[in-house]
This record gives C-alpha cells, sequence and structure tokens, in this order.
C-alpha cells in the first residue's frame, strides 16, 4: 500500500496509508443517463509562458480541449467558460471569446458533444454610473458572440447588474429583453454570494426567499425561452422548494456542490438535472453513477457519489470562491495535466492543510485515478512547502 507523510491541522506529521481503490475510467454515453448532466470544466494554465500571471492569462489551449473530450467520453456535457473556468476571476471576456470558439469547434468534431457557454456583463467594469441600458448591451454582445459561433447559452448571473439595480423591476426588464431575444432556450444561472460575494442581493432581494420569488415570476413570464435555471445557494431545501413551483418545461440543474446526491436523486415529486463544477474533479463517479441511476440502481448510484460529498465539501469550503484551486489540484494530482499552476495564479489561494486534507478525502472518494502518481505529486507540493513526505 501507498504510504505518505501528510501534515495535520494540530501542525505534526503523520503518515497517511492510501485505502481506496479507485473507480475506473469507463466511457459512457449520455443517453445512457435519466439526467442531464453538465460538468463545469477548468481551464489549463500554461507555465512556461513569459508573462505576469497575475495580470495576464497564459492558457494551455491543447490541454485544455483535451479534458472537455474526456468529460464527453464518459457521457457528461460540458458547461464552457463559467465560474469554474475561473471567469471573473483570471479568466477575462478576450480569452473566454477564444475559449469558446475553441470548444465549439472541437465540439462539432464528434456527435455526442453536450456543451453550453456562459455568456454574461463580465466585460462592464460595475460602477454607480453604468446604466441598465448598458448592462442590457453588454449582455446582447455575450449572448449574440456565443449565438453566433452556433452555442448554446447559460444565461449567467451579472456583477454589473447586482450593483445597479435600484428594485427586482431592474433584473425583470433585463432578463425579460435578453431572453425574448435569444435563439434558443438557456440555462439561466443564479450564483449565490457564498460563490461571489458582488452577487448578494440578487433579484434585489438579500433574502433568498423574496428573491427566489422575483426569480420564478422572470422565469414564468418567459418559459418558453429557458430551457432550466441552474441555482448555487449550497442548500437543499431552497433549491427543492424552487424546482417545486418551476413550469413543467423548466429544468432544475443543481448547482449544489453540498448536497448534489439526494437532489440528482430526487423524491417522489421531482428531481434535478446537474450543472457542477464538482463533476470536473470526480467525472469518472460521476459518470458510473449516473449510469446506475438511469439502469434504476439508486443504491449504487450513493455508493459511487456520497463518498464524493465530503470531498466536495471541502473543495467548497469557505471562501468558496476559491473552490477552483481544489478542483485544479486533483486534476493534477490525477495526471490530466502537468503542473499545479492556475491562470491569475489562483494555486495560491488555498493552504498545504487544506491540500493534504483534499488528499485524503479524495483517496477515500476513490477519485485518485493512480494512487502511485498521485502520492508522487503531493510529495512534490509537500517538498515546495518544506515538508518531508
Amino acid at each position: 500500500m501507498t504510504s505518505i507523510n501528510l501534515p495535520n491541522a494540530d501542525r505534526s506529521i503523520s503518515s497517511y496509508t492510501l485505502t481506496g481503490e479507485p473507480i475506473p475510467f469507463v466511457k459512457f454515453k449520455a443517453s445512457e443517463f435519466n439526467r442531464i448532466a453538465y460538468a463545469a470544466a477548468h481551464v489549463v494554465a500554461d507555465p512556461l509562458a513569459s508573462n505576469d500571471p497575475w495580470l495576464t492569462p497564459a492558457i494551455d489551449w491543447d490541454t485544455t480541449l483535451k479534458f472537455r473530450h474526456r468529460l464527453w467520453d464518459l457521457g457528461l456535457g460540458v458547461a464552457e467558460a463559467m465560474d469554474t473556468a475561473q471567469r471573473g476571476m483570471g479568466l477575462g471576456w478576450p480569452e473566454a471569446q477564444e475559449l469558446i470558439r475553441r470548444a465549439q469547434a472541437e465540439a462539432r468534431t464528434r456527435d455526442d458533444s453536450l456543451i453550453a457557454y456562459g455568456a454574461g456583463t463580465d466585460h462592464l467594469m460595475p460602477g454607480p454610473d453604468v446604466s441598465i441600458d448598458q448592462i442590457i448591451a453588454a449582455y446582447e454582445e455575450q449572448v449574440g458572440f456565443v449565438e453566433a459561433e452556433g452555442g448554446r447559452v447559460i444565461l449567467m448571473a451579472s456583477r454589473a447588474l447586482a450593483a445597479a439595480a435600484k428594485s427586482p423591476d431592474d433584473y425583470a426588464r433585463v432578463y425579460g429583453r435578453i431572453l425574448s431575444q435569444v435563439k434558443q432556450p438557456v440555462i439561466m444561472h443564479w450564483l449565490g454570494e457564498m460563490f461571489d460575494p458582488a452577487l448578494s442581493g440578487y433579484w434585489g432581494n438579500v433574502d433568498h426567499d423574496a428573491a427566489m420569488d422575483v426569480c420564478l415570476d422572470v422565469i414564468a413570464a418567459n418559459a418558453a425561452k429557458v430551457d432550466g435555471i441552474k441555482i448555487s445557494l449550497l442548500s437543499a431545501e431552497k433549491e427543492i422548494a424552487m424546482r417545486r413551483r418551476l413550469p413543467a418545461s423548466v429544468k432544475m440543474y443543481t448547482g449544489d456542490d453540498f448536497n448534489y446526491a439526494e437532489l440528482i436523486a430526487g423524491d417522489d415529486q421531482s428531481y434535478s438535472h446537474a450543472l457542477l463544477g464538482i463533476f470536473d474533479a470526480i467525472a469518472p463517479a460521476a459518470s458510473a453513477g449516473l449510469a446506475a441511476l438511469g439502469k434504476g440502481n439508486s443504491s449504487e448510484f450513493y455508493d459511487l457519489l456520497e463518498p464524493t460529498v465530503p470531498l466536495s465539501r471541502h473543495i467548497f469550503a469557505a471562501p468558496t470562491r476559491f473552490y477552483k484551486t481544489g478542483v485544479v489540484f486533483l486534476a493534477y494530482l490525477n495526471g490530466l495535466q502537468d503542473h499545479f499552476s492556475m491562470i491569475g495564479g489562483q494555486q495560491s489561494t488555498r493552504s498545504l492543510q487544506h491540500l493534504a486534507e483534499l488528499f485524503r478525502l479524495a483517496d477515500k472518494a476513490r477519485v485518485l485515478a493512480d494512487p502511485d502518481l498521485a502520492a508522487s505529486r503531493m510529495k512534490a507540493v509537500l517538498a515546495v512547502h518544506g515538508v518531508v513526505a
């Protein structure tokens, strides 16, 4: 058995022996699932670029796009250019445009490439002088770009709108205008303030229940243009309450990286589809679990996914917006990229203690594809921090 010395919460160092039997990589088709499942995918930095990482993104396009094919091979869809790709935290709109162009070109090469693209207003700097008309124009620019590339839109929440809106009516005006123009139904995205503090008070209310009423009114008024909504509030109760109030034609896509297993499984009234950042990190487990659920084997579904929930809760622990670091770290441990570098230097946002616990939980969740490789790479990270593993 593979062992490694890891730091503990009391600053001591002790040996940890890996015990998890890795879940194998098995190809599935989305048609084998009875849920629609998107993995919000990360981007791979280019660590050899001559740039200022905090200021200028450098992306390894080949490895980034190869990762998309891996998700498709597992039967998962790709939610592209979203917050998992560090949108608004290192990935600007110019880089997002290039990512969308390249990903859409790759999607055209295969007939099983479910993909949708984030469109928002992140090229518009929030400020006191920003008008609602400017926000509408910003949304129109990004939605227009995605649609011109032939892509499906995920309508992202807007920091500019959160800062500029004076009442829920401003949200209804913006979303009503954009939804009236889209070429095909979109997935809306309500990202909670735990993921992005700048989105506090979205829909014109800091109270989530009141905000939900506004959001549901917007959806009801534009139901024909809404495929579904992804909510990321980290509350199973709120998601279920909203799910039960959606029009029959509108899907709920869980964005709850704390409670996804139970929400996807559903209850006797309804269930959630998935659009999750954690599916990037646990893709083989997610795929196998969804295939089991598709066969009606809920016990196997829970056996595969429930052990991943503690890992996900750790990766998405507060400050939740730094979860991308854990996602990329797992990609590094699993040999899906050759380094632990991120655009914007975001690899520095989590402590060594956090990464050590992530390693333990990933082993217990059976998502370390090659334990020997993972241990070797963990030792390299420990060594950089002065720990002899």
